[in-house]
């Protein structure tokens, strides 16, 4: 007699090979069982564990394993404003002063803490989230080197990134403060399910006081600022996982090319890549340094090379050969603090220290997936696939060649079709990045999400760091997603627990 457990399991086989069946996408539902979420490069782990982001990828060699662990230090590095010592770099102004502040274990960041009885709280040091600013203009067809390849349009006087922190000597009047002071308060509702269940919901407010540029305008009687102008668009920005980032590097262009071709009109959804700088093709004198994008929010920058070495330099402030010039070069406030002082050093992080920050971040391995032969999570895993939320968060891929063998030629599972989608007005930041809307965002990986909380128990989940629980991340959805969503909320109780279940399984 076969017990309930193998009864029911017995009963998910059978309703996903029917949900496979009736989905016209034919998804590969070999994932409802895979462990190895990164093919060979996975690290195992039987439970949940803080150390779950934090290691390198299993099938390195010897010599690749010592270089992740020198980048490893590197990374958590803090550097400094002050030029006598080795680990000068900081400033003039940043939003941390090491990468790990935003990528806490290698994993998301949080959101700061509201203090009981304030509406408000000030992003100081170590805050893992900051604004991206950029002013709304009209994209020229076709890309250009006068139309700066299609990126987002900096804010005269500040950059495209709004610095909060600041090097001594920057802002005398309010030192330690960047280009201005950002705070950050919440916004609250409810979302009540069709069965009577009520979800709290919270969204962040952040809120711009102090520009350094601020004047009193006598005529109008208003505080103004360039920052002020209705023509400005600001959206935040939380840290994001560093795992598996080699991995989606080297899933094939054609591969997530042949995604955006698929037609799921039916269920409302359109995905698009975005075509964006490369600073490697740039830095080789191509014509057209133009690439698809693979990281980033909004998928904004192309390769781990360009990601880490632009945030290196964006949100810490520390120069290096690729982006060797400060962010706010050529801005009153940077003038005004470089008078007589002598030239920053340029590059200030050496070719070997960006280098080997760019191969630790590409090298940190995928965590094995747990409880895969749970009922409750294959039940989940099906109910993934049934409510068509694998139309974006596409379960796997084989990953193509790449310049570290270990990444080439291996089954994934990072549920993410690499492309961009509109979420609807609920989630819009209202801000062009490249090809990228201001209603759009890339679909998130999901592999390793179940160990996020355990890493960082305060992080959240979306852009902003908005969703305590994956339940909230869910609910949020709309846009492309709102089929998906309705679907879920449709489920029974019961249901939307297996089906989270399976999400923390991964």
């Amino acid at each position: 007699m076969k017990t309930p457990a193998l009864l029911l399991t017995l009963q998910l086989f059978i309703g996903g090979a029917a949900i496979a069946a009736s989905n016209s996408q034919a998804i590969d539902m070999d994932y409802v069982h895979a462990v190895l979420s990164g093919g060979d490069t996975t690290v195992i782990f039987k439970r949940e564990s803080i150390q779950a982001f934090r290691n390198p990828a299993a099938n390195l060699t010897e010599d690749e394993i010592r270089r992740h662990f020198t980048g490893d230090a590197l990374f958590e590095r803090n550097f400094s404003d002050d030029p006598s010592r080795q680990d000068h770099g900081l400033g003039p102004v940043f939003n941390n002063t090491n990468c790990n502040a935003c990528h806490a274990k290698d994993g998301r960041g949080a959101l700061p803490v509201l203090p009981i009885g304030q509406e408000k709280v000030l992003l100081r040091q170590n805050e893992a989230v900051f604004l991206r600013i950029s002013i709304e203009t009209a994209f020229p067809q076709p890309k250009s080197a006068a139309n700066n390849w299609g990126a987002p349009t900096p804010v005269p006087g500040f950059s495209d990134q709004l610095f909060h922190l600041g090097s001594l000597g920057v802002r005398p009047e309010m030192q330690g403060v960047g280009q201005a002071q950002v705070w950050m308060s919440y916004e609250t509702s409810q979302f009540t399910y069709p069965d009577g269940s009520v979800v709290g919901l919270r969204k962040p407010i952040f809120a711009v006081t102090a520009p350094y540029d601020q004047y009193f305008d006598s005529v109008t009687g208003q505080v103004r600022s360039r920052l002020f102008e209705k023509d400005v668009k600001m959206g935040p920005r939380m840290g994001t996982p560093m795992i598996g980032l080699g991995l989606l590097e080297a899933i094939k262009e054609s591969d997530i090319r042949a995604l955006a071709a698929r037609d799921l009109s039916a269920e409302g959804i359109s995905g698009q890549v975005n075509m964006v700088f490369d600073i490697e093709k740039s830095m080789r004198g191509e014509a057209y340094p133009v690439s698809l994008g693979r990281f980033g929010l909004k998928n904004n920058t192309p390769s781990v090379f360009h990601q880490s070495l632009g945030a290196l330099r964006g949100d810490i402030g520390v120069t290096n050969y690729a982006f060797p010039n400060e962010s706010i070069v050529g801005t009153p406030l940077y003038e005004k603090f470089m008078e007589n002082r002598p030239p920053l050093p340029a590059p200030q992080a050496s070719n070997q220290v960006a280098d080997d920050i760019v191969f630790y971040s590409q090298t940190l391995a995928v965590p094995s997936r747990r409880n895969v032969d749970n009922p409750v999570v294959i039940e989940g895993a099906r109910l993934f696939n049934q409510t068509s939320c694998t139309s974006c968060h596409q379960p796997s891929f084989v990953t193509g060649p790449h310049a570290i063998s270990a990444f080439a030629n291996q089954k994934i599972y990072p549920f993410t079709d690499m492309l961009l989608h509109d979420m609807g007005p609920g989630l819009a930041d209202g801000r062009r990045d490249f090809d990228a809307s201001g209603n759009q965002w890339k679909t998130r990986p999901l592999w390793g999400i179940g160990q996020t909380q355990t890493i960082n128990p305060r992080a959240g989940f979306l852009h902003d760091g908005r969703a305590r629980t994956l339940e909230e991340a869910i609910l949020w959805h709309g846009g492309e997603a709102e089929y998906s969503k309705t679907k879920f909320t449709q489920l029974t109780k019961d249901q939307r627990i297996a089906l989270i279940q399976f999400l923390k399984s991964l």
